[in-house]
Formats: C-alpha cells, sequence, structure tokens
C-alpha cells in the first residue's frame, strides 16, 4: 500500500441507522452517501465506549480504556499514553487537527503538529461529578429533549467554522510533497437539539417511524436501565408528538452536518487531492432517541454503540458493503498504514487491525469489544459483537444476548430463555469476555481512580458545587452549570 494523504473525519454522536447509505427510508446524507458509494461502507462498526472522552481516547492510542484509565468524561487523554499522532510526527509527517478533540487541553502533546480551534474539557478537568456513580446526584434531560426543534446553536456556529477551517487548510497544503494527515472533527449531531430551520423542515413528524421500545410498557427493566431513566430523569416517558419532533431535529442536525462534509469534500476535489487522498469518515458513537426509554448514548443497544464508518480513496473497493465486525481501535494501525508509518514493537499488544486489509476482504467473523464505566451507570457493563451475537455483561445484573441477524432491534433478549443452546452461547461469550479482562477486577479499579480523582479535586461537595454539564462549551462560549 502506498502511502497517501489522509482526511479523517470524525462526527459526535451520530447514529449509524441515520444515512441513506445505511438504509434509512427519510435521513438525507447525499455527501456521504456518495464517498460510501465511491468507497466502502463496514455495517458492523463499533465504539469502544458510547460516551465522548474515553471513545476518543480509545481511538488515539488504539488502546482499551481498562487498559489507560480514561474511564468517563472526568479522565480526558493528556498526551501519555503514545497515539498515531506522535508516531506520525516522529516519522516526519504533518498531522493537524481542527475541532473537537476532547483531551485535556492545548498545552498537553497531543500528537497533533497543530491544533485549530480545538475543543477540549472545560478547564483541563471536564465533568468529574460523572465519576459520582452511587445516584445521589441526578441530571434532568428533559427540558432539552422538550424543547428541541428548529433554531440555532453554537456548535452549527462552530461546525461551520471548522468546515471553513479545513478548506482553508486543504488549500494551503495541496501542494505538500510528503503525505499529510488532517483529523476533522465536527461536534454535531451532539445536543442541544436545535437543527437549522432548512433541514428541520425536511423531515415531516408524521412520516417518522418510532425507535424501537419507546412506550414505557415495552421498556427492558433490568437494573442498569431502570437507574439509567431514574439518573436522567426520563423515568416517565414522553409523548408521541415529543419523540417525533426529537427525531426531526436530530434527523436535521445530520443534514446540517451532511452538507458541511460535502463542502470539504467538493473543495477536495476542486484542489485535485481526491485521487492522492484517502478519507474516513466515522463517529464516536450513536444516540438512542428514545429507544428503550433512553436518551443519549450510554449503553450497548445499536443505537448507542453503533456508529457510522466509511473509507474511500486510493486502495478502496469501491461501492462495497462490509460486514465484517470493527472497532474504534482499529483506527491506530489503519492511519499509520495509510501514511506509509511503519509498524513498531509496541504495536504488537495493540487489540486493532489495519482496516485497509480487511477492507480488501470479503466480509468475515470477528469479535469487536466495548465497556462502559461512566455516568449514570451504578457499575461497569461490557459488550462482545461478533457477526450473529451481541453479548452484554452486566456487572450489577443478568447478561443479555440477541441474535442480530434474526433480531436486527434487539427486542428478543436470548439470555430469558432457559433453553440449552442459549445458556451455552451465554457461558461461552463469557468466557470469551474474561479472557480479555475481569470484568468484576475493572469494575472495582474504575470505582477506586474515580474516587481518588473526587478526592483530588476538593472532594463530593466541591465537585457537586462545580455542576455538570451536558455539552461542552465550544472555543470562547462560557462554562454553563446543567445543575
Amino acid at each position: 500500500m502506498q502511502p497517501a494523504n489522509l482526511l479523517f473525519i470524525i462526527s459526535d454522536q451520530h447514529q449509524a441507522a441515520a444515512m441513506g447509505c445505511a438504509g434509512h427510508p427519510l435521513v438525507q446524507t447525499p455527501n456521504l452517501d456518495r464517498l460510501a458509494a465511491g468507497g466502502t461502507r463496514f455495517s458492523n462498526a463499533y465504539t469502544n465506549c458510547p460516551i465522548c472522552v474515553p471513545a476518543r481516547a480509545s481511538l488515539a492510542t488504539g488502546q482499551y480504556v481498562h487498559r489507560i484509565g480514561n474511564w468517563d468524561n472526568g479522565f480526558p487523554y493528556d498526551g501519555g499514553v503514545p497515539n498515531w499522532g506522535h508516531r506520525l510526527k516522529a516519522a516526519g509527517r504533518r498531522v493537524d487537527s481542527i475541532g473537537k478533540l476532547h483531551f485535556r487541553s492545548a498545552e498537553d502533546d497531543n500528537g497533533f503538529t497543530e491544533e485549530i480551534e480545538p475543543l477540549h474539557v472545560v478547564d483541563g478537568i471536564g465533568d468529574p461529578a460523572s465519576g459520582i456513580r452511587d445516584g445521589s446526584v441526578k441530571r434532568d434531560w428533559r427540558p432539552g429533549i422538550i424543547e428541541a426543534g428548529p433554531r440555532d446553536s453554537t456548535y452549527q456556529q462552530y461546525d461551520i467554522r471548522n468546515r471553513d477551517n479545513a478548506i482553508r487548510w486543504l488549500q494551503e497544503h495541496q501542494n505538500d510533497e510528503t503525505p499529510w494527515a488532517l483529523f476533522l472533527s465536527f461536534v454535531t449531531p451532539h445536543p442541544p437539539w436545535f437543527a437549522p430551520p432548512e433541514t428541520y423542515e425536511r423531515y415531516p413528524h408524521e412520516a417518522i417511524q418510532l425507535p424501537p421500545q419507546w412506550e414505557q410498557s415495552g421498556w427492558p427493566r433490568r437494573p442498569t436501565y431502570d437507574h439509567m431513566r431514574r439518573f436522567f430523569s426520563c423515568e416517565q416517558s414522553f409523548d408521541e408528538a415529543t419523540i417525533r419532533r426529537l427525531h426531526a431535529t436530530y434527523y436535521g442536525i445530520c443534514t446540517f452536518l451532511d452538507q458541511q462534509i460535502g463542502l470539504v469534500m467538493t473543495a477536495l476535489d476542486e484542489l485535485n487531492l481526491r485521487g492522492s487522498t484517502r478519507v474516513i469518515y466515522t463517529s464516536d458513537h450513536g444516540e438512542h432517541l428514545g429507544a428503550r426509554g433512553i436518551y443519549g448514548k450510554f449503553t450497548m443497544y445499536e443505537e448507542a454503540c453503533a456508529i457510522p464508518f466509511i473509507m474511500s480513496g486510493p486502495d478502496v473497493p469501491a461501492g462495497k458493503v462490509l460486514h465484517t465486525p470493527i472497532s474504534l481501535v482499529d483506527c491506530h494501525p489503519t492511519v499509520l498504514e495509510a501514511l506509509g508509518c511503519p509498524r513498531a514493537e509496541a504495536d504488537e499488544s495493540l487489540p486493532g487491525e489495519s482496516l485497509w486489509r480487511i477492507a480488501a476482504a470479503d466480509s468475515q467473523d470477528r469479535t469487536v469489544f466495548s465497556e462502559y464505566h461512566a455516568v449514570g451507570s451504578p457499575s461497569a457493563y461490557y459488550m462482545l459483537r461478533d457477526r450473529r451475537y451481541k453479548y452484554i455483561y452486566h456487572v450489577a445484573g443478568p447478561p443479555q444476548l440477541f441474535d442480530l441477524d434474526a433480531d436486527p432491534h434487539e427486542v428478543d433478549d436470548l439470555a430469558l430463555q432457559p433453553d440449552a443452546s442459549a445458556q451455552r452461547l451465554l457461558a461461552e461469550y463469557e468466557a470469551k469476555l474474561r479472557a480479555i479482562l475481569d470484568p468484576e477486577a475493572v469494575d472495582r479499579q474504575a470505582k477506586a481512580d474515580q474516587e481518588r480523582k473526587i478526592a483530588s479535586l476538593g472532594g463530593r461537595e466541591a465537585v457537586v458545587k462545580r455542576g455538570a454539564f451536558v455539552n461542552s462549551p465550544v472555543p470562547g462560549e462560557a462554562f454553563e452549570s446543567a445543575d
């Protein structure tokens, strides 16, 4: 594989199903659809942790969260664990970032040659209150859901600047002789739930299909999810009109995001860079949108942990949909190979594989892993996903098992069936999980680290007084507590 430029585009909280190329009957994403038509789309791509800071730390380092200790949004990546950016810089490549990183600070060596208008965690601290996991501190998400609709937001304005900064960057580097990497990170469709009026109006409410198990009578009743609904003040269901308006808003934001990506791709074409540039598009995690009575990310259901993933450019098969399971830790070897950066001895211990080689092959079976130790959850849970089954292990409750071939909406939990075949599968997947980690020991370690972090910031009362927030402010925007 010959070295080439790499444009790595990532969004925030983009549900894998919310693209036309993924088969969604309503969501309009013509630019992502064209990118997929000219490249390879991975239908079974997953985050390694369905919340921002840990997911982005895993993407950067190629390591699982339990290995690097970025447990929640109060443990931002600080450059201490080497990432693919450090490797590229050491190899003499230019590697710049534009937009959201959600690391600790621009003062750290985060692996980039330059960070252009980066969004990092608040005050270099982030959200340490998310480490208070006993349920005693709650958050009320109902107002944000109820207020969803057509309106401007600082996130939209920020992504327009990210778009313009990317186009300007491409113009400045169109004649570079050495291949470069540009990490372009949009913050939409992450809340707030405000969409441009023009894109919001594209989605008539009556045409919107309601999500799986949205009605309270159909909610899966597990300790994990009951706790989460209480924590976010969503233990009472929203009416159908509110959920339809929320979906119309989210779809409108997805279309807005697609428009920004389209303008960047147009610039790539106009600058004659498409033939010498590989493009990756993905997101850090998904969004529930009321499925299972849950809003936000946080779980191992498809709505939250599945992510879009598209690759295009030199050496990438065109018009291909690949069903091999992949995850964000695969990005580390993928980025390095794209720019011709040789493997190092330390890479042998990393769990990921280069996606260029996987894309060149037929769909195959593979198992990917995800974990969660953060806000809204009293204890850890973990996921294993192969081509057919998804296994979810809850430290604080019984496991779940879904046959996604037969049950793509995850409404038939095989773990509830007493037959021998289901119980055998549960035992097999638990053994696979324990070959990766000790789930209870890792849960204890996460909680101990979170307690130490809170103590280092003055204790529980000081952390609670500081407040929490739903949306990290963009550069230049004041931090406003949600409490």
